[in-house]
């Protein structure tokens, strides 16, 4: 069973989109890697649970509940929370935040009420103003493919700091992404190896095996129409 989620932008640099959705059954699904992190509030059962998950280094297996209720806010690459490194939430290693009443939760020390889809913005503007949450311009020129005038160490340093990943393996995450998108547009096996870089045609299907969770045959016959 595959979940519908209903997408929706955010008038904030720092968010790349909000989204929500909801199971009627229970099911399960492969998660791919993903180089973004996320805020997700789960409802279930009665009870609301408020995590911060981190990026996801490879492809997994993930189940859902029957009659759960998700809202997620997820993060443009270079955004973080400097009181909770990146690189300790990796592949769904989530933090949850404890409650402070109902509809509010706590994070470092602050009270914050619960966000909602539609008023995500006003909660990632307290974030900002607070101080909880912070941007690193020199991870978003590296991302943008502009080399800041920093030594190479640094540069690694920072963008473990604010990503949780290093640069390499966001690349290669960030490359078998672009190959999906290819491949669903219809571009052929081949041709999407060589555009991308990829030595052959193996190195592109261990890639997307690792990462996607499918082989390019499996991602390209999906959307093939019958």
């Amino acid at each position: 069973m595959d979940l519908v989620f209903d997408v929706g932008s955010a008038n904030s640099p720092y968010v790349d989109w909000i989204w929500r959705t909801r199971s009627e059954k229970p099911g399960a699904f492969t998660s791919a890697a993903a180089s973004n992190w996320e805020l997700v509030i789960t409802t279930y059962n009665g009870k609301t649970m408020i995590a911060v998950r981190g990026p996801e280094t490879k492809a997994s297996d993930a189940d859902f509940p029957a009659d759960a209720e998700f809202f997620g806010i997820t993060f443009k690459v270079g955004t973080f929370m400097p009181q909770l490194p990146l690189k300790t939430l990796l592949d769904r290693q989530d933090a949850y935040l404890p409650r402070a009443s109902r509809n509010s939760f706590w994070l470092h020390g602050t009270r914050l009420e619960l966000p909602t889809f539609d008023n995500a913005d006003v909660f990632v503007n307290r974030l900002i103003r607070q101080e909880l949450l912070v941007r690193d311009p020199v991870v978003e020129a590296t991302i943008q493919g502009r080399r800041p005038d920093i030594s190479l160490r640094a540069l690694q340093y920072r963008f473990v700091q604010a990503t949780g990943l290093t640069h390499k393996l966001f690349q290669q995450i960030e490359r078998a992404r672009s190959a999906v998108s290819l491949l669903e547009g219809g571009t052929p096996i081949v041709d999407t190896a060589t555009e991308l870089g990829y030595f052959d045609q193996a190195h592109l299907t261990n890639s997307l095996k690792r990462f996607i969770g499918k082989t390019p045959a499996q991602i390209a016959r999906k959307t093939t129409p019958t």
